[in-house]
This record gives structure tokens, sequence and C-alpha cells, in this order.
């Protein structure tokens, strides 16, 4: 990978812990509901109109609990207070951005999962997941609409002398007409999470049906596998090697994706896009293999500059994007060199988020009109 390109990378995971809007504690409103990802009939965490979080965790026998906010509770946390009946409680210091958040909670310095949320992968293990509402969470909610399909695929990789797994989504109507075709999306992860993260955290699914059902997108299928990312520790990006994935999506998923599907199996016909560490990889395989995709995309993972780019001609879109609270600027200067440039060059930046579920889902949102047009 080229430094630059790895030096924007890097910068924009800098900014990837939670971030907290200040209020006054004595402005909280009482307006605590259960958060939407909580297990079932679970009444803790809950969420409030401003953003606030609070937490319920029972452990009689505890000196101390905290939760623990952001990617690897790096920024601290929320200390808990007990209360007689061995319940410890507590509110979020500040209100916090909008949308999706991992966190765990440090019981007497062990790390356990919030018993009342679900969990999702993600910091390289299955961590609390909650949402605080977002003003426009309307395209991404489950709606009366008719729904694509997720199943997971096992396909055989000589490479990794095994079977990798990947999830597939393919849009309403795809088993009724057994004669059209279909572009492919390759959407990546980033690093700590898996295969599952853009369906189960992403939300990607509903935001497919909601637009196909709005008439807003062309339908495609979207292919997600591991991007072999895990084993890199935080501090040793630089060391990560693309071409056991690059062998595995390239030569062993492509081909068995469009042997399976029916799939429109060209360079025209695909896409490839990813989160974080996600668009690290799409970076450098799109760079190494143009003659598989024609369409790319960057979600707060780093930019692409038109001096790397070795055939203009085999380019559609290229589509970089971050969160306000990440590195704007240089998304948006990027994409106006690649405009002067004479390619087709889109930037988007989501207002008053960070690196996040919330910006991945809006980039995602933006991007999807734009593919395979």
């Amino acid at each position: 990978m080229k430094q630059y390109s790895l030096a924007m990378f890097l910068g924009f995971m800098l900014y990837s812990y939670v971030s907290f809007a200040q209020t006054s504690p004595a402005s909280i409103a009482e307006d605590f509901k259960p958060s939407i990802v909580n297990q079932p009939g679970q009444e803790y965490p809950q969420v409030n109109s401003q953003g606030y979080a609070r937490f319920q965790i029972l452990a009689p026998d505890a000196k101390s609990v905290v939760v623990s906010l952001g990617l690897g509770g790096a920024k601290g946390g929320t200390e808990l207070v007990k209360s007689e009946d061995g319940y410890w409680k507590g509110t979020t210091a500040g209100a916090m951005d909008e949308g999706f958040h991992y966190y765990h909670v440090t019981v007497d310095g062990g790390v356990f999962n919030d018993p009342g949320a679900l969990n999702f992968y993600g910091s390289t293990r299955w961590e609390s997941g909650i949402e605080i509402p977002a003003h426009d969470q309307d395209f991404y909610a489950l709606k009366d609409v008719p729904h694509g399909n997720v199943q997971q695929i096992l396909f055989p990789s000589k490479s990794n002398n095994t079977s990798l797994k990947a999830f597939v989504y393919t849009p309403p109507g795809y088993h009724k007409d057994k004669s059209k075709q279909y572009p492919v999306l390759y959407l990546q992860h980033g690093w700590g999470e898996d295969e599952t993260a853009w369906s189960n955290q992403g939300r990607v699914n509903l935001i497919m049906d909601n637009m196909i059902a709005e008439g807003k997108i062309k339908p495609f299928l979207i292919v997600m596998t591991y991007g072999m990312t895990n084993h890199i520790k935080w501090g040793g990006m630089s060391s990560f090697k693309i071409e056991p994935f690059q062998t595995a999506l390239v030569d062993e998923l492509i081909p068995y994706v469009d042997a399976n599907f029916r799939t429109i199996a060209n360079q025209a016909g695909r896409a490839m896009a990813g989160l974080s560490m996600g668009g690290m990889e799409t970076h450098t395989i799109t760079l190494n293999r143009p003659d598989v995709f024609s369409h790319y995309a960057l979600l707060s993972g780093g930019v692409y500059n038109p001096e790397e780019i070795k055939d203009k001609s085999k380019v559609k879109l290229i589509f970089i994007s971050c969160g306000s609270k990440e590195r704007p600027e240089a998304v948006q200067s990027s994409v106006q060199s690649l405009k002067d440039a004479g390619y087709n060059a889109v930037a988007y930046i989501s207002e008053n988020t960070a690196h996040e579920f919330l910006t991945w889902r809006r980039s995602f949102k933006e991007l999807a009109p734009l593919l395979f047009r």
C-alpha cells in the first residue's frame, strides 16, 4: 500500500471512538426508553430523546462496575453506582452521537457483556450494542415493504485449505424471475469486525429493501465476507498483507458467486466498497486488479489520488466518504483532484458523526443509487 493511503486510513481511525455532545446534567430529559437492540423483554439499557444512555446491571457482590463506550472502551466509561437492591445504575455524562455503538461492562476488572443488550461482533469480540435514535433513521428502519434475503454461503478456498464463509444479499424478487441477472457489490467490514457486520450493525439489507421499494436504486446483489484483518493488532496495521485476502476474494469467492448466483459476471457488473480497514482493502485490491471491479467506494477508509490509478477507462465511479468529525477536508480534496483528472468521483460527508456506523449507513444510502447506472 502507498504510504499516503495508509496515513490517511490511520488518520480516519484516530476518530474511531464515540463522540459526546455537551449537555448540562440538570437538563436531562426523563423520557428514557429501552434501546431497540436490547435482549427481548429487557428494560435496560435505555436511551432518551437527547442521546443519553442509562444502564442498570445486577452485581450485588461487585466492588466496581463501569460501562465502557467506544472501540474497546478506550474513552474510559461511565461509572455506575450501587443501590441497596444490588443493582448498579448510571447515566452517561454526555449525549452520545446518534446511531449504533459498541460497549461492554467491566466488573471488578473483568470484561463482560451487558446481559440486557444484544451482542454484535466488533473489536475482535462479541460486544454489547446500543442504538441512539437518529433523526434520519427512517431510511434503515424495518418497514412493511418487500424484503430481500441474506443467506450464508460456504465457498471452497484452496489457498486456505478449507471452506470460507460469506453472506449474500439477494433483492426482493430475485427468486421469481429466473432469467434476470444482477450486478454485484463486494462489501467489506472494518477491523475487529467480520462478515456479519454490514447486515447486523449496518442494516444494509433494510436500506436496500427500502430504497428498492421507493424506486431509488437499481437492484443488485451484495456479498460480504471476512477480510482476514483481525490477526493484526491495533498499532500494527502497516504490517497487514493483502495477498491472502485478495486471492480468496478474487480467485475463489467471485468465481463461486458467479457460478451459483445469477450475476453479471464481468468487470462492468462488479463494485467493491469497504468501511475503515475494509476501505484500505478496497483501495489496494481495486488498484491491483482493475480488470475485476469498475466501481470503487471508500467509507472512512482513506482516499484515492489520480496518479495511482493505472487505467482511467476502467473506472466508472469513485465514491469517498467520512463523518464530519473525521477528516472531511481530505475526502473533499481527493475527490476534487479526481474530478479535475476526469474521473466520475463523488464525495459524501455525514454530518455530526465520527468513525461509526451511522456514518457508514448514511454513506451506503448515498452510494447505492450511484452504482451500476
